[in-house]
C-alpha cells in the first residue's frame, strides 16, 4: 500500500507540472484558437536559460528565476509579433504548422548553445525528505506542487475579476464583438503568448530542479497534450485536473505494471489510453465547451 501511495504522491507532483504546461496551451487557444505545438520547447528554453544564468554565470537562483521570467515575456512577444501576427486572417492550419516549425527552431538553438547532455541544477532546497502520511516526500516536490497550485489560483482570479482577464475571455468568445467594444485584440494575442511563455518557463525550472534537463525536455509538450484534450482545450479548470489525472495515472499504472507483470514503459502510453476512453464518452473533454452548429 505504501508503494502505491508513493506512486500517487509522485504522480501529483508530475501532474502539477503537466497542469502548468497545459495552462499555456489553454491560454493561447482561448485567445487565438491556435494550438501551440511549441509549448514543450518553451518549457525547455526557460529551463536552459535559468540554468545558464544560475550555473554558468553564477547568479543567485532567485535572480536567475526572475530574469528568466523577463526573458519569457520577451520570447512570447517576439514570437507573437514577428511570427504569428503576419498570419492573422490566414487558415488556422497554417498558423499551427508555424508553431510546429517554431518548436524545431527552438530545439535546434538549445542544442547549439548547450548541447544534448543532461544538465543538473544546483541544489536549492534541503535534500532531507518530509514525511507525509508515512510517505517520504522531497521538499522540492512539495514546493513544485504548492507553486503550481498558487499559480492556478492567481490565474483563475485574474481571468475572473481583472479587466484584462475579462477582455481575454471576451476575445476568446468572439473576436469581432470584442474589437467592436474597444478591446485591442492584437494586444490580447500578445499577452496570451507572454503568459504561456511564463508558465512554461516556470514548469521547466521546476523540472530542472527535480530531474535535470536535456534537449528531450521539449517532448513534454506532446506528453501534456492528452491532458489538455482530456480537460477541454478552453478550460483552465480542465487543464489543472487533466494534468493531475494524467500525472497520477501514468505513475500508478506504470508502477503497477512493473510490480505485477514486470512490464516497463507503460507510462508512455497510459495517457493516450485514458484519453481515448474519456473522449469516447465526452468528445469535448471533461470541461470543454460543447459547440453545436445548426444548419
Amino acid at each position: 500500500m505504501e508503494y502505491y501511495l508513493q506512486l500517487f504522491v509522485n504522480g501529483l507532483v508530475v501532474g502539477s507540472i503537466y497542469s502548468l504546461v497545459a495552462l499555456g496551451f489553454v491560454i493561447i487557444y482561448k485567445a487565438t484558437k491556435v494550438v501551440n505545438f511549441a509549448q514543450g520547447e518553451m518549457v525547455m528554453v526557460g529551463a536552459y536559460v535559468c540554468f545558464g544564468l544560475t550555473v554558468q554565470l553564477g547568479l543567485p537562483f532567485l535572480v536567475s528565476f526572475f530574469m528568466t521570467l523577463a526573458f519569457s515575456v520577451i520570447l512570447g512577444l517576439s514570437v507573437e509579433r514577428l511570427v504569428l501576427r503576419p498570419l492573422i486572417g490566414e487558415p488556422i492550419i497554417s498558423v499551427i504548422m508555424v508553431t510546429v516549425g517554431l518548436s524545431t527552431v527552438l530545439k535546434s538553438v538549445v542544442q547549439m548553445l548547450w548541447g544534448t547532455s543532461i544538465r543538473v541544477y544546483p541544489q536549492i532546497l534541503p535534500a532531507e525528505p518530509v514525511w507525509i502520511a508515512g510517505v517520504p516526500v522531497a521538499p522540492v516536490y512539495i514546493a513544485a506542487f504548492v507553486l503550481a497550485a498558487l499559480l492556478f489560483t492567481v490565474f483563475s482570479l485574474f481571468f475572473k475579476y481583472s479587466r484584462i482577464g475579462i477582455a481575454m475571455r471576451a476575445t476568446a468568445l468572439d473576436q469581432q464583438a470584442a474589437q467592436s467594444m474597444g478591446i485591442g485584440v492584437k494586444n490580447i494575442f500578445a499577452l496570451s503568448w507572454c503568459i504561456a511563455a511564463i508558465v512554461s518557463s516556470i514548469g521547466g525550472i521546476i523540472l530542472g530542479n527535480i530531474n535535470g534537463i536535456n534537449a528531450q525536455l521539449g517532448h513534454l509538450g506532446l506528453k501534456v497534450f492528452p491532458a489538455v484534450i482530456l480537460g477541454g482545450l478552453d478550460s483552465l479548470l480542465g487543464a489543472a485536473l487533466g494534468g493531475l489525472i494524467i500525472g497520477v495515472l501514468e505513475n500508478v499504472f506504470d508502477g503497477a505494471m512493473q510490480q505485477l507483470f514486470s512490464l516497463a514503459g507503460f507510462k508512455e502510453v497510459a495517457a493516450y489510453i485514458v484519453l481515448v476512453v474519456i473522449l469516447m464518452i465526452k468528445p469535448y473533454g471533461l470541461f470543454g465547451t460543447e459547440e453545436i452548429e445548426r444548419v
